[in-house]
């Protein structure tokens, strides 16, 4: 016997539901993506940011051919050690920021150390996603026993602090620019799961998904179609901010020699060497890659702070 004709008209019309749910989503998806590169254009804060942001990779992609100096070099001239730059007269040629206390280019080592700095933050940023992910979408959707174990696990890790955790974690798997990448990592999954299933849990009540649930769609349809496509924006924002503060922490890594090791050139590191030179006279050596890390901290939370803006339905007009 087939359905009777009540059952048959409810499924019908929870099948016009969700297409007429799609193509709304659709329609909403179009339109938005306009209004959104309209909005971003009008948001000084995120063009600033972006502005920053796009120069630092082209300083890390384009080191080789912008660098006026090799930033390792072998041996080291230690004639020229702790020479002014442009500024004074005595200031070594080619060399316009300076040089460090082995002689090397203080200029080139920070446009070298642009490319340690953001290959730190991308990958511990992609890890923190992946992990943080996983385990929010997991804990939101299916709830129960579930959400509650995953979740008494990042509150454990919620309990340290962000960067003693990071030098716990280094301290256990060893030293090195590989580990401080997935130290800041695992550091960061927590705060990522967190968001995720704060949005999970609101959009798994939505109509849509029940929808797609009374329909008969599997849970892995249901969670890549619907429930996390329509999580990505606060991924963005906070995916955004992350990357600035996980540069942070792989200078602070650096500067107390747990993160990238002699002669790679990280501003972190570089600091680490050159702070003590500041009341010698030799102010530059440690100004400059703290001014690299000023602008690439700001540059990142004023391209966050954007976004967030421009992704806030409360502030659409």
């Amino acid at each position: 016997m087939g359905p009777s004709p009540e059952r048959y008209r409810a499924l019908s019309g929870l099948l016009k539901r969700k297409q007429a749910a799609d193509e709304f989503a659709e329609h909403v998806r179009r339109r938005g993506g306009a209004g959104m590169l309209r909005r971003f254009r009008n948001n000084k804060s995120a063009m600033f940011g972006l502005i920053i942001l796009v120069f630092l990779v082209l300083c890390a992609a384009l080191a080789d051919l912008i660098a006026p100096n090799n930033p390792i070099p072998s041996p080291p001239d230690l004639s020229i050690a702790l020479k002014p730059g442009f500024w004074k007269a005595e200031g070594v040629p080619g060399m316009p920021l300076g040089t460090d206390a082995l002689g090397r280019c203080v200029l080139s080592r920070i446009i070298y150390g642009a490319r340690v700095s953001l290959s730190v933050g991308f990958v511990a940023v992609g890890i923190s996603l992946i992990l943080g992910i996983t385990l929010g979408i997991i804990s939101g959707y299916f709830g129960g026993w579930v959400d509650s174990t995953l979740m008494r696990i990042v509150d454990i890790m919620f309990a340290f602090p962000a960067l003693l955790l990071a030098i716990v974690i280094v301290a256990v798997i060893g030293q090195g620019l590989d580990k401080a990448m997935i130290a800041i990592g695992i550091v960061y999954t927590p705060q990522m799961a967190r968001i995720i299933r704060s949005s999970v849990l609101y959009i798994k009540e939505m109509e849509y998904i029940e929808v797609q649930t009374a329909v008969g769609s599997s849970h892995l349809r249901v969670i890549f179609r619907h429930v996390l496509p329509n999580s990505v924006a606060p991924v963005i924002v906070y995916g955004t901010l992350m990357l600035a503060t996980a540069i942070l922490d792989c200078a602070a890594l650096g500067f107390l020699g747990l993160g990238a090791q002699p002669p790679t050139p990280e501003w972190g590191a570089m600091l680490s060497k050159s702070y003590s030179y500041i009341v010698s006279g030799a102010w530059w050596a440690a100004t400059f890659p703290g001014i690299a890390i000023l602008f690439s901290v700001l540059g990142l939370n004023l391209l966050g702070d954007g976004l967030r803006d421009i992704l806030d339905p409360r502030l659409k007009t």
